[in-house]
């Protein structure tokens, strides 16, 4: 099983009941073989431009791991669901998630020692 990101922009008309098409598309994903492994909610945005006469959409980021042929089964998939507006599917590159985490852990250490000086 490969590690993809899936975020989706959900219809913003269904704010109030997120549930029901983030259960659809979590179900998507596990009826086609994958696991969801984390999933964030980025909440309502203002749109860089309208999609079906649309100026926001509801963002959800998802951390997947699926199996080879189920990217293919989830794009057409959504792509004909109502309340996905769009979708961006792609596959993680490990050494870039790597080199990102190393960053991430040099700067905390760098914040860290530059509280430690000043105290």
């Amino acid at each position: 099983m490969k590690e993809y990101e899936l975020t989706v922009l959900i219809h913003p008309d269904l704010e109030a009941d997120l549930d029901t098409p983030l259960t659809k598309v979590r179900d998507i994903v596990t009826g086609a073989g994958g696991t969801i492994t984390r999933e964030d909610n980025w909440g309502k945005k203002k749109l860089a431009y309208p999609i079906n006469r649309n100026e926001f959409g509801i963002y959800v980021y998802m951390d997947v791991e699926l199996p080879a042929d189920a990217p293919l089964k989830i794009s057409n998939t959504l792509n004909i669901t109502d309340e996905v507006l769009r979708y961006l599917l792609v596959k993680v590159d490990p050494k870039a998630r790597a080199a990102l985490a190393e960053q991430a852990k040099k700067a905390a250490e760098k914040a860290s020692e530059e509280t430690n000086e000043e105290a």
